[in-house]
């Protein structure tokens, strides 16, 4: 990925992240002819993992081989890309954007993806941090299968992570659940009736760290000194949405357990004209393949909206007797041909 003046400093569409909505998104609009620029500040969600799980003909494979195989394919398309972070998106008078960013710029832009992800925020027990994504783990369906059959954790935060405990019986029949920061109270009898139905164990008692040997996780302990044996803990996070991009733009939001999102259609359109929200930056619960589909649906969505437009500008034009050559050939361009439908030079 590099980092020198950029081929252009006018793009059809800046896809700010590039994680796969990201890319998805780009390879669409890459193969639709489009100029594409991708700023990418290099922090994707999934960078502590070995591995990602799930995604078709791609399972088991590292992250960074994905994305950086992904970036392979979009040069096939001209598709170029910067190592760089977007600190503010500026609409102008015409509707489109001026982007302002940390180390280059300024770029232009018809259109805009933001793909900018999301940061778990992990709970604050010592040791946590340094084993997530190792044997510190959020996601059976990301992670089960890797370490089934192991003797599995589960951190309680709030009453509903009781839920993951359950889910996660499918992986192990070893499941402990930490109540933690949860009084026993705040769990409904029916939830206690099917923690026994599944086998889980209930531990209380606030969690104080790990107990790690060998640099593998061992067990958890309490705050009262007791330790429980486990190799695998699963932590529930809160998903919050990187950056401030799509607040300063003044775009309608909806509120989450994991915060703000933004608001987007079925293709991610905000409830700013022209601005795309794809991925992990308009849902916490997207997974690597979703997250892919999202930006193709966006990249399909912002071309045929480009096309139509063009069209419709020209023929406005036509219609006040005004004759523009640049516009005439892009439009000529995109259709293929001398001839728009019903019109002739």
């Amino acid at each position: 990925m590099r980092n020198e003046a950029y081929g252009n400093e006018a793009y059809d569409v800046v896809v700010v992240g590039g994680g796969a909505a990201g890319l998805s998104a780009a390879l669409v609009l890459g193969r639709s002819r489009r100029s594409v620029l991708v700023i990418d500040a290099g922090e994707p969600r999934n960078a502590p993992a070995a591995h990602m799980q799930g995604y078709l003909s791609r399972d088991g494979m590292p992250p960074a081989e994905f994305f950086a195989e992904g970036r392979r394919e979009l040069e096939r398309y001209g598709v170029e890309f910067v190592r760089d972070r977007v600190t503010a998106v500026t609409p102008d008078a015409d509707g489109e954007f001026g982007l302002s960013l940390a180390d280059g710029g300024p770029v232009h832009a018809r259109r805009v993806v933001l793909a900018t992800g999301l940061v778990d925020e992990l709970p604050d027990v010592p040791g946590v941090a340094e084993r997530w994504g190792r044997d510190v783990l959020h996601c059976p369906y990301c992670h089960g299968w890797e370490v089934r059959d192991e003797p599995f954790g589960v951190l309680a935060q709030k009453p509903f992570n009781s839920h993951q405990a359950l889910l996660l019986t499918q992986w192990s029949k070893d499941v402990t659940l930490f109540l933690h920061t949860v009084a026993d109270a705040d769990l409904p009898d029916a939830e206690w009736e099917r923690l026994a139905a599944a086998g889980v164990s209930v531990v209380e008692g606030e969690v104080a760290g790990l107990e790690i040997e060998d640099d593998l996780l061992t067990g958890v302990r309490l705050a009262d000194g007791r330790v429980v044996p486990r190799s695998v803990l699963f932590v529930a996070t809160k998903a919050v949405a990187r950056g401030s991009l799509i607040g300063a733009l003044g775009a309608e939001v909806k509120d989450t357990p994991h915060g703000p999102y933004p608001v987007v259609d079925e293709t991610g359109r905000t409830s700013i004209p022209g601005i795309w929200a794809v991925g992990n930056a308009a849902s916490p619960m997207e997974q690597v393949i979703n997250a892919a589909s999202a930006g193709y649906r966006a990249g399909l969505m912002i071309n045929a909206e480009l096309v139509i437009g063009d069209i419709d500008a020209t023929a406005a034009r036509r219609r006040a007797g005004i004759f523009s050559p640049e516009a005439e050939a892009r439009v000529a361009a995109v259709v293929g041909g001398d001839r728009v439908h019903g019109l002739t030079h």
